[in-house]
């Protein structure tokens, strides 16, 4: 099947090419290998691929057998990181059918990571159809149970040339790893540290884009985190260093002794979907969030006084982390006992629910692919 080209509300839509592989995983070894996945370490059998030329626009968009890219040294994305990625995930129904969650957001924000890394902006309908195409072909690979298969929408800058400029070439890809549940025996509160040494973003930089730079850039303040016996970092603001920001790679949220929950306001810090699914189930419910400035010695001082009663980390990975111990240069101190938290806990239930289909979907989150 070739590609062809149409419009679909004023979007270019791409028909696929699908190339079955050749060499599938063996079903015995695929099973072996679905009964404890971990995390990221086990990919499927395909990947989505579709290219991008300043002359052709975005074409050749295919499903093939996951392989290893051909790079020339000097592609631009490995000399001036112009990358992003997403990630998203797809969960079995009891009904045996696979769901997807607020996939249209990931490509909202994609596009929007594309339009401030200078790179071409991909159409929300091929983002779409990209994921799906792969979810249909990999099917098989979605665990049982809590696990789901995690997505990794991606792309990259390969334009040939040594020169500081936007490429004039991408390509844009997904691939897929089954994954398990994010913890074993259940949620467990984790310990952070917030470091006072690095900062993650500022105004005007790329603190709200999914693009590796971020990433590469926490890594030296998570080591000092884990060198200092926690699980994660949180980032303070790069102007006063004094606020709350977000950890290394979860946003952050406050639960307070009226039943309200503040966070982090945007601008600097990713938007996260599942931030903003947190924030949209909690006003639902009627419960007040306030997304206001919230600083290390006020977290500390409300900890103490029991004003705080909770606090809890949230992304597509784990969906919602309470955390138990905070640690800086100043000292410690623990939220809620150490122990996980009853909001937290309710939220991320509502949240799981709704990703596999057990409850109502009253906001029209969910993405049946089969």
């Amino acid at each position: 099947m070739g590609v062809s080209f149409d419009k679909v509300d004023g979007a270019v839509w791409l028909d696929f090419d699908i190339r079955h592989s050749q060499h599938p995983v063996p079903e015995a070894e695929r099973v072996a290998k679905l009964k404890d996945p971990g995390f990221g370490r086990v990919f499927t059998d395909h990947m989505a691929i579709v290219r991008y030329s300043a002359g052709e626009g975005w074409h050749n968009a295919t499903v093939e057998a996951r392989s290893n890219f051909q790079l020339d040294p000097a592609a631009a994305v490995l000399h001036y990181a112009q990358e992003i990625f997403e990630g998203l995930k797809a969960y079995v129904r009891e009904d045996g059918g696979v769901n997807l969650f607020r996939p249209d957001a990931n490509a909202k924000r994609f596009w929007n990571s594309a339009t401030r890394m200078a790179m071409a902006p991909l159409p929300e309908p091929v983002f779409i159809e990209a994921v799906e195409q792969l979810v249909r072909i990999d099917r098989a690979w979605i665990p049982g149970g809590e696990g789901s298969l995690y997505l990794r929408p991606f792309m990259i800058a390969n334009e040939t040339f040594l020169g500081v400029k936007p490429s004039s070439e991408y390509m844009f890809g997904v691939i897929a790893s089954p994954v398990g549940s994010y913890f074993k025996g259940g949620p467990a509160p984790v310990s952070i540290y917030a470091s006072e040494n690095y900062t993650r973003a500022a105004i005007g930089g790329t603190g709200a884009v999914k693009c590796g730079g971020n990433y590469a850039a926490s890594l030296r303040a998570q080591a000092e985190a884990i060198e200092q016996g926690c699980d994660q970092v949180v980032f303070l603001d790069a102007v006063e260093r004094k606020y709350i920001e977000e950890l290394g790679g979860m946003n952050v949220f406050f639960v307070f002794d009226d039943g309200s929950l503040s966070t982090p306001p945007l601008g600097t810090i990713l938007p996260g979907i599942t931030r903003d699914s947190i924030i949209t189930l909690a006003k639902t419910a009627g419960v007040t969030v306030r997304e206001e400035l919230y600083s290390l010695d006020q977290w500390r001082a409300d900890a103490a006084s029991g004003k705080l009663k909770e606090a809890f980390a949230c992304g597509t990975a784990a969906v919602i982390s309470p955390i138990g111990k905070v640690r800086a240069t100043s000292g410690e101190f623990l939220i809620n006992g150490g122990e996980a938290g009853k909001v937290a806990m309710s939220l991320r239930k509502q949240l799981v629910d709704i990703q596999y289909g057990r409850a109502p979907d009253p906001h029209n989150w969910i993405r049946k692919v089969l």
